[in-house]
């Protein structure tokens, strides 16, 4: 309550209004939680399993006209929940921990086989390429068509556009995000500490991310953990789009992308970190492509339904369709998203339920890197603006690059 300034509630149901969850689930309610804190005391709140039904999705505080960071208060509930043994339900049948506890290990170290062929990068290098758990879950999940290792493999290909070789790291872990919201406190620090020490190794001045979720955490979490990293955190999409701008391109490749799609903004990346025009720009420069919005976007897009894999319901399935029809709507052959999460989460609602329409999903980076290799050669559009100076500066010419 205190840390949240959870006080200045003014009891008028914003919060619950918003709230995809709530819509479908009378049970759950933010304005009431925060009111049986202020009435009943913590402890009520803290052992109610309605906790973990939360999405994190941060659009009661986009709305909230008392500023409450009602996410936050939350999560520390969670937190003083874990310390009475209080957990959600891990969805996922447990794998999900079990590969978080894998990298926890001291002698983890992951192999850099998750690369592939035709992307090239360094052991040290002004610029940093974080993957995250996207090998992993490229793994878990590749049943529903999930390509996690691909679009890591197409992440590291755009920087190679741009022309930098980033660095990649054996002793990279997981970045904490699902741990951080579900009140993991000791993992979230230990996963910060390794992370940053790992990245700091190969002397990268700049660390860029393609998951959302791994950018809040190196951008918003971890300077209250660790204290100054000594690298800038970058998020992919904005990088390519101010290359793009400065490059004056009017287009990226040639038109071999006739279609129709719609965009999904992550909230971690629409509501956390404002980043909501690049992606819409990076789309309108591939030739050949139409990008039609859905009703909600942008801050006030809908949640992808679920969150830290914890406590998927059907409840959480129904925000899923209602996004997925939303979706078709738009008359949009393709579902475009910048994060993993949304990509898995639709994809597995896609297969699930009964939804009248054919919908594919795919993620933006994938769709820029083939649009960028499509490029004819010798015409210069492969690559927008390729560096000189600056961090990651001339990498692509100045040394022996290992594939």
């Amino acid at each position: 309550i205190d840390k949240t300034k959870a006080y200045y509630c003014l009891d008028c149901g914003i919060c619950t209004g918003s709230c995809p969850v709530s819509r479908l689930d009378p049970n759950y309610s933010p304005r009431l939680t925060v009111e049986r804190a202020l009435v009943l005391g913590e402890g009520d709140v803290v052992c109610d399993p309605e906790i973990w039904s939360c999405l994190t999705c941060g659009t009661c505080n986009l709305r909230c006209p008392s500023t409450v960071d009602y996410t936050a208060f939350l999560r520390e509930a969670r937190s003083r929940a874990r310390e009475l043994g209080e957990t959600g339900l891990c969805t996922h049948a447990e794998k999900i921990d079990a590969f978080l506890d894998l990298q926890l290990l001291p002698t983890y170290r992951r192999p850099a086989s998750w690369l592939g062929r035709g992307a090239k990068v360094r052991k040290r290098s002004d610029t940093y390429y974080f993957a995250g758990c996207l090998p992993f879950l490229g793994v878990i999940f590749r049943e529903i068509g999930f390509e996690g290792s691909a679009i890591g493999q197409a992440a590291v290909r755009l920087l190679n556009s741009l022309g930098i070789v980033p660095a990649i790291g054996e002793a990279e872990v997981c970045c904490g995000h699902d741990a951080y919201w579900t009140g993991e406190v000791d993992r979230v620090r230990d996963l910060a500490r390794r992370n940053v020490a790992a990245i700091r190794q190969t002397g990268a001045r700049r660390v860029v991310f393609s998951c959302p979720e791994c950018y809040y955490m190196f951008k918003q979490v971890y300077p209250e953990i660790v204290g100054k990293l000594g690298f800038e955190p970058v998020f992919l999409l904005t990088l390519v789009a101010e290359r793009l701008a400065d490059a004056k391109r009017g287009g990226l490749g040639r038109g071999t992308m006739e279609a129709k799609v719609t965009y999904q903004d992550p909230c971690r990346l629409a509501r956390f970190d404002q980043v909501i025009a690049e992606p819409r720009a990076l789309l309108g420069a591939i030739p050949g492509l139409e990008l039609a919005e859905m009703t909600r976007a942008g801050r006030d897009a809908l949640c992808c339904g679920s969150s830290s894999w914890v406590s998927c319901s059907r409840v959480n399935k129904k925000i899923q369709v209602e996004r997925l029809t939303e979706a078709l709507a738009t008359g949009a052959q393709t579902l475009v998203t910048a994060c993993p999460k949304c990509n898995i989460h639709l994809r597995c609602a896609l297969r699930d339920q009964d939804i009248a329409g054919t919908l594919e999903i795919t993620d933006l980076v994938l769709l820029l890197a083939r649009s960028m290799e499509a490029a004819p050669e010798g015409s210069g559009s492969a690559k927008i603006g390729s560096e000189t100076g600056g961090p990651g500066g001339g990498e692509a010419k100045a040394a022996k690059a290992k594939t």
